[in-house]
């Protein structure tokens, strides 16, 4: 990819009206001599979130009627993908991620050593902000994904990751509900580097979380098992592990 390759880097977004407009205006206008562009996929929100991202600078694709996150992430990725982008990124609209971090995951990616970055909320500890639920949920799913995949998953549920244009468009995400689990999985066992870089992380102030711990993990556990399953007969790559400049 040539320097003017763009990153992209897609915000999903559900009602989401009181935070958006803050973090696209965060985002970065270049990261390592690229120009980044700023996607808000709008998953049918009901509130203002399409008019607020547009006016804080945003392009806003719309999903029309809501499909849920994982369908959201399957449609920022294959945005990424027709851009021609550089590295494809994306984290959550609510605030919780620093899109000034950007560079941070996309620069393994763009230095050739790895194909998959994800931002770990936990290289240096528990985060002080995270709820007492959310932590247990994580580390339990964190630890059962570093189980199947390999030591290197510190947090297997980061809402903040970029991926290199081959492994956007090889990446399937299973179901609507959401992608944490299988995307890693999915791509780990089609031979893509996966990495880790530590970032920062604070709990929203706004809105509300779709996430409850018991009919996530009700969702979630068949579905890895699934993606499991489907990916039985690929051989696995080992894990890399990619620590911040």
């Amino acid at each position: 990819m040539g320097v003017s390759s763009p990153i992209v880097l897609f915000l999903p977004a559900h009602d989401e009206a009181e935070a958006v407009g803050g973090v696209v205006g965060r985002v970065p206008a270049e990261v390592l001599g690229h120009p980044v562009r700023c996607v808000v996929v709008d998953d049918g929100s009901t509130d203002a979130t399409a008019v607020v991202a547009a006016v804080a600078g945003a392009e806003v694709v719309s999903m029309g009627a809501n499909q849920g996150l994982g369908a959201a992430v399957r449609a920022g990725l294959a945005i990424g993908v027709t851009r021609g982008a550089a590295a494809v990124a994306f984290c959550d609209a609510d605030g919780e991620y620093a899109p000034e971090e950007l560079e941070r995951l996309v620069a393994p990616i763009l230095a050739g050593e790895a194909d998959y970055v994800v931002g770990s909320r936990f290289a240096h500890g528990i985060p002080r902000h995270m709820r007492f639920h959310r932590m247990v949920g994580n580390r339990l799913l964190t630890a059962w994904v570093r189980h199947l995949v390999g030591p290197a998953v510190t947090d297997g549920q980061s809402g903040y990751r970029a991926l290199s244009p081959e492994a956007a468009a090889a990446a399937e995400v299973i179901h609507d509900f959401n992608y944490a689990q299988v995307l890693t999985l999915d791509l780990v066992a089609k031979g893509f580097r996966y990495a880790e870089v530590p970032i920062s992380y604070r709990f929203r102030t706004t809105g509300r979380s779709f996430i409850r711990l018991v009919p996530y993990l009700r969702k979630v556990v068949p579905a890895v098992r699934r993606e499991r399953r489907s990916s039985s007969e690929r051989p696995a790559a080992e894990p890399v592990a990619v620590a911040a400049a």
